[in-house]
């Protein structure tokens, strides 16, 4: 990804279904990084793609933070590689939501919050932003109580201070955003690359059963009939498909500066989609290849109860027979918490000043975001210890996954709407294929909630 950037001079392009919306939008998503990565115009089909490159990753690092670790650990452990159907599965839905949310950002110049605002009265719109801040909450939540295992694992720090340690990661972003965007976006994939490494030398040492791996991509009923299946499959689900994603590549995609014609904006949108399944593509690699490295390890070894990652670390030198096993572990897991840092500071912002219009600076939302992370996380860790911690990592993606039709119904509606949408109004198939996503997720968790309640 070249580094080098140029803020667009021209203001927001022209949106070409500005009637469909209850008030105009005149405040950019991002504002200060609005544009500013240069599109070359008349360049080659492969110059302006690599120019859309980024955002696409920083979505895809949502679908493999700490939280979907405890959830594949403990799926893969408990049930083999029976819940690699939902990785996959999950997968697909986010493609397909991701794809909508570049029409959004792009072809109605609004990220999933400032349409909200727009769409909604403010007694349906403030609810909305309530329930998109506890998802962020939950995520943040998952990153450090992963981040402070991770520095746990590699230097021995207690896991109170390093939940401690983890308020400091604003600097890092801040110092990132100083640089240019293109530099944070470069961050994030470098330790993607780190990640992706480590997992294909754990899995190079695991040798799982392949035949049992390809079968585990097949859905079964199961699923559906055992809660705790379905309670895993569902934390697996909130891990993937993540509703601060949907606000997030709604704003990020507004970061490149292609121009303001209708065809220009078609292409945009076909960049930014190409960008985000092939992101997300790799993100389902490294998801499937924790659930596989526990179902080769643990599984196959008669420990089905492995869902914190601690023990999980512990494991797996004598599992793999390797001294660096663990080391590797720790090393991704850093690199996962990391990642997170930098996309849940972005769509905290994004949700935070679209929803209610409120501007403040970055590093001042982020304390606040961190600072109500921090309390249940450092409580849980100061109790209960690691165990404690991998409990809530998988509760925080079980909540994500309750937060996520409050995210998917608006935007499933707003692509679908020619009044809002204009010519880019997404065909029908996208938008038939995005609500058989979003009823499957709402009727998942309607499962999920009638066995919490019945005992079932």
């Amino acid at each position: 990804m070249e580094m080098d950037a140029q803020v667009n001079p021209t203001a927001r392009p022209v949106v070409a279904a500005e009637s469909g919306w209850r008030a105009p939008n005149r405040e950019p998503s991002l504002a200060d990084v609005f544009g500013s990565i240069r599109v070359k115009q008349g360049g080659s089909f492969w110059a302006k793609l690599v120019a859309f490159l980024g955002p696409g990753y920083l979505v895809a690092v949502g679908y493999m933070d700490p939280g979907n670790w405890a959830t594949s650990l403990a799926g893969g452990s408990k049930f083999g590689y029976a819940l690699l159907s939902v990785a996959l599965i999950s997968n697909i839905m986010a493609i397909i939501l991701q794809s909508l949310c570049a029409r959004l950002g792009v072809g109605a110049g609004r990220d999933l919050a400032q349409a909200c605002r727009d769409a909604y009265p403010r007694w349906v719109a403030w609810p909305l932003w309530l329930f998109a801040e506890i998802a962020i909450s939950a995520t943040d939540l998952a990153e450090i109580i992963g981040t402070a295992i991770g520095l746990n694992l590699l230097f021995g720090i207690p896991l109170e201070i390093g939940v401690l340690i983890t308020a400091l990661d604003v600097f890092l972003i801040l110092a990132l955003q100083a640089l240019g965007f293109r530099w944070v976006e470069a961050f994030v994939v470098a330790l993607l690359g780190v990640i992706a490494a480590c997992f294909a030398i754990q899995i190079a040492l695991a040798n799982p059963d392949w035949g049992a791996v390809i079968r585990g991509f097949a859905p079964t009923v199961e699923i559906v009939r055992n809660p705790d299946m379905l309670y895993l499959a569902l934390g697996i689900l909130g891990a993937t498909v993540m509703p601060h994603n949907l606000y997030l590549h709604s704003g990020l995609v507004q970061t490149r500066g292609y121009g303001p014609t209708e065809a220009d904006k078609r292409e945009a949108i076909k960049l930014s989609t190409i960008d985000s399944t092939f992101a997300l593509c790799l993100a389902l690699t490294i998801n499937a290849s924790i659930l596989i490295l526990a179902a080769a390890t643990f599984n196959a070894a008669g420990n089905h109860e492995v869902a914190e990652l601690d023990r999980a670390h512990a494991l797996l030198a004598p599992m793999l027979g390797s001294s660096w096993a663990p080391t590797l572990f720790g090393v991704a897991l850093l690199c996962c918490g990391l990642n997170s840092t930098v996309t849940a500071t972005l769509s905290g912002q994004i949700v935070m000043e679209g929803f209610i219009n409120i501007r403040i600076a970055p590093w001042l939302r982020r304390l606040i975001t961190r600072a109500i992370a921090i309390v249940p996380a450092a409580l849980v860790t100061i109790w209960y210890g690691a165990k404690g911690s991998g409990e809530l990592l998988i509760l925080s993606q079980v909540v994500l996954s309750l937060q996520l039709p409050f995210a998917i119904v608006p935007l499933v509606m707003f692509t679908g709407s020619r009044a809002k949408m204009g010519v880019f109004v997404a065909p029908r198939w996208l938008t038939a294929a995005a609500a058989v996503t979003a009823v499957v997720v709402i009727v998942l968790n309607a499962k999920l909630v009638f066995d919490f309640v019945t005992g079932a």
